[in-house]
């Protein structure tokens, strides 16, 4: 159908308004009128069909709509003309004007009786484009008055492209058994479906997931001696891939090339989709290496399902050259809001938040208007990590740039607040959400019980269980795992079996996941018998245990010195060929050397050694403290250095270990190369490392080193543990620096830590160990007057130590001492 365009030039001439202002040092710059555009486009299907819009070059806004005027009253029949033409009520509306008062009705008005005011409804022409505009609205029960309406017209004739365009409309809306139900009575009407109408059913009945309808669709398509079309195999492949059916989906895909139907573009990406739908990633990425063998180019959608198998795959450096490749000026399929998002996700998962943030920032700056669902990765990754002042930003990123904050939004700031040690603010988001007029689903109150569990609240986790029941949402398998987590956290074993029976009478099947939770709580708890007891129901459920759930049972094993059943599970785990991970393999190693069996142990780091990825720094480290164990020193030195080779980063932990080591092998300098090592390496130091590095200090005497340690640790004082702070007052005291150990305390104390008889402990014998006793005195006193009370020794010492002070003295401090306790005792 050709059609002629008519641009009329004239439109565009800019008008500028003379406008009488107060005059500026800056010239003004006159605002520009958005500019109309209309084209006219003229054809056999519609009198004229317009394209009307305006450019406002001023805001960077531009609007086109499309008005159809169809068959008027001067095209009607002369008959019609003069009934149209008797009557004032009659309306030569066109059609698009039509529509548009149609859409301004509701449900309840009278469309009737609009539609019976209209001069077109003579014409039989005006009924399927009155049906295309309208389906294009996507108003479906609009649709099905004008339709109904339709079919009561005398010069009404069934067609089939009204009906197809019907059936896609219910297929858009997943209403399956209507779209059927319009399939039946279009041949009730005597019109025969053709291709397209068999498409839009099998369409329909994919998008609900029902593949065996769609397949069934297939089957009467080809009894009637319809021919399948392109489309047609297009849809089915789509409906068995959307349902996760990848193997229904190949044999489609096959049977379509045996009848001489080639596959496009559109095949691949549903096929791709398909095994990405099924988890079938390194599936989808052969898949692609074929497709490249085609002369058909992949498109911007193909590619984002092979980003998205790669980050699934953890293949990330393969998914950014993707994404970079794209992103080059002369690649013929460019990034979308998609890939954009995609690659957000892939630095969340990575854990490299900045780098979100900056794909995030680059995507806008590129031009792509972020969507709700960019914003919700960004603020997921945010949520992930219990960042919840960058996940409150972006939440306030949403509502600022008018968007409306989904449940997925606000969930994901609920569960930012809860992952930071925040139940309550959390419980804020929850209750803003409900005020909000969104309706809380299981994966909102699952984070919700996760919050508060997870920092000790257990009550209120489990009456949140049931606030969720009373509102008619069903707690999950998830909700089960969570409770289980969060009651070997804080040791509740009652809580367990009481959230067991829970489960059980609810009918919620516990998966794997949750067993290992519940396994893991009462492992935490040093409740061998229950775990085992639920690891043999596991088996009899015929739930089959993963590697986390042997991890947990060999490792709560060794922590119990139940070191035989430990390696009893090791062995069955290998008997049912259960994939070995790391943390298993680390885990045995850890018994193996509380056996004192090290060179089993290091047959098995050795058997890491020979694996893909090889040991990691969990495996690295227990190694260590194997070593450290069998005092092995320069081994353990060694290993750290392997470690450094093989680009394994040494963690804290590591580091804490290596420099245990290195003290109890009297090799104190090493422990301080090893500080040097986490400086450059910016490893951040916790009170275990301090502790190390200041018993070195203490072994070598070395006072200049021990005087920056402080400096290090002078902005924790007030969060410093006791033995920590102990350990520091007494290397300190035993370099002789009795004034800097008393400075130092003075500190301190002023930053309002918690000081216990311990710390006055090492105080007094340092003091003793100094001679001064009128410092001990004093010590003393401050016990006295904080009310700790001193113990007998403490007395005893300074009494013993007053026989060797000349009689002068002697009677000052026992008078001193005796004026104490009688204080303590009142």
């Amino acid at each position: 159908m050709e059609a002629s365009l008519q641009l009329h030039s004239h439109l565009f001439t800019p008008t500028h308004p003379h406008t009488n202002s107060v005059s500026s040092p800056f010239p003004s710059k006159p605002k520009r009128k958005p500019l109309p555009l209309i084209l006219r486009c003229c054809s056999d299907e519609t009198n004229t069909k317009k394209l009307v819009g305006f450019v406002d070059y001023d805001r960077g806004e531009r609007q086109v709509s499309v008005h159809v005027s169809g068959v008027r009253k001067s095209d009607l029949p002369k008959r019609y003309q003069l009934r149209v033409q008797g009557d004032r009520f009659q309306k030569d509306w066109p059609i698009s004007e039509l529509v548009s008062k149609i859409l301004k009705l509701n449900q309840r008005e009278d469309i009737d009786g609009l539609l019976n005011r209209w001069a077109g409804r003579f014409s039989r022409k005006n009924y399927p484009i009155l049906i295309r505009e309208i389906t294009q609205t996507g108003s479906i029960d609009h649709c099905n008055q004008v339709f109904n309406w339709m079919k009561n017209q005398k010069n009404y004739c069934a067609r089939n492209d009204i009906y197809n365009m019907m059936i896609r409309l219910h297929a858009r809306h997943n209403r399956t058994d209507q779209a059927r139900g319009l399939f039946f009575e279009m041949q009730k009407w005597r019109c025969k479906p053709d291709a397209e109408t068999y498409n839009a059913l099998i369409s329909a009945h994919g998008r609900a997931g029902q593949w065996r309808w769609a397949t069934n669709i297939m089957e009467d398509m080809l009894r009637a001696a319809v021919p399948p079309t392109r489309s047609t195999y297009n849809n089915l492949i789509h409906a068995c891939g959307s349902s996760g059916n990848w193997k229904e989906a190949l044999k489609v895909s096959k049977r379509m090339t045996e009848n001489g139907v080639g596959p496009d573009l559109v095949t691949h990406n549903t096929i791709l989709s398909a095994f990405k739908t099924g988890s079938q990633y390194s599936k989808a990425l052969s898949y692609f290496e074929l497709m490249k063998g085609t002369k058909i180019r992949p498109d911007t959608t193909t590619l984002n399902i092979i980003i998205h198998c790669h980050i699934k795959l953890k293949q990330f450096e393969k998914a950014i050259n993707i994404f970079h490749s794209m992103r080059d000026k002369r690649s013929q399929c460019g990034p979308d809001i998609v890939t954009f998002t995609s690659i957000i996700h892939l630095y969340s998962v990575s854990g490299e938040i900045e780098n979100c943030k900056a794909v995030f920032d680059t995507m806008i700056s590129e031009g792509f208007k972020p969507n709700i669902i960019s914003y919700n990765t960004l603020l997921g990754a945010y949520a992930v990590r219990g960042m919840s002042e960058g996940a409150l930003s972006v939440f306030n990123d949403i509502k600022r740039n008018g968007f409306r904050p989904d449940v997925v939004s606000y969930t994901s700031l609920l569960n930012a607040y809860g992952r930071s040690g925040k139940p309550e603010r959390a419980m804020e988001v929850f209750n803003m959400m409900k005020r909000n007029n969104l309706k809380p689903n299981v994966v909102t109150y699952n984070a919700l019980i996760d919050a508060f569990g997870s920092n000790g609240f257990l009550p209120e986790a489990v009456e949140l269980l049931h606030e969720m029941e009373r509102n008619g949402v069903q707690p999950n398998v998830v909700s089960v795992s969570t409770l289980l987590a969060c009651c070997g956290r804080y040791g509740r074993n009652v809580k367990i079996d009481s959230i067991l029976a829970a489960a059980d009478s609810r009918g919620i099947c516990l998966n794997t996941v949750a067993y290992n939770s519940a396994i893991g709580s009462y492992m935490n708890g040093g409740e061998y018998d229950e775990a085992l007891d639920l690891y043999r129901l596991m088996r009899e459920k015929n739930v089959k245990p993963d590697s986390v759930t042997y991890n947990v049972l060999i490792n709560g094993c060794s922590k119990m010195s139940k070191y035989t059943e430990a390696l009893e599970f090791l062995d069955e785990m290998m008997d049912l060929n259960v994939t070995m991970s790391n943390e298993v393999l680390s885990s045995a190693i850890s018994v193996y050397s509380k056996q004192g069996q090290l060179l089993k142990a290091e047959s098995l780091f050795s058997k890491m050694k020979m694996t893909h990825d090889g040991p990691d720094v969990v495996a690295y480290t227990t190694m260590l403290h194997a070593y450290s164990d069998a005092e092995k020193w320069d081994d353990a030195f060694a290993l750290f250095q392997e470690m450094e080779m093989k680009g394994v980063e040494p963690d804290l932990i590591a580091c804490s270990a290596l420099m245990r080591a290195f003290n109890k092998g009297n090799q104190p300098a090493k422990v301080l190369v090893v500080a040097e090592f986490m400086q450059e390496r910016k490893i951040p130091m916790n009170d275990a490392i301090y502790f190390e590095m200041l018993s070195a200090c203490s072994i070598l005497r070395d006072w200049k080193k021990t005087i920056e340690l402080v400096g290090m640790m002078e902005a924790s004082f007030n969060v410093m543990s006791i033995g920590l702070m102990n350990q520091l007052l007494h290397c300190i005291g035993k370099l002789g620096k009795i004034e800097t150990m008393m400075k130092i305390f003075y500190k301190i104390v002023a930053t309002g830590a918690e000081i216990n008889k311990s710390t006055y402990l090492v105080l007094l014998k340092n003091l003793l160990a100094a001679g001064n006793w009128r410092k001990y005195l004093e010590v003393l006193q401050w016990m006295a007057d904080s009310g700790v009370e001193a113990s007998g020794d403490m007395y005893q010492s300074i009494l013993a130590f007053a026989q060797s002070c000349g009689p002068e003295y002697s009677v000052i401090i026992q008078n001193r001492v005796e004026s104490l306790r009688r204080k303590t005792f009142v």
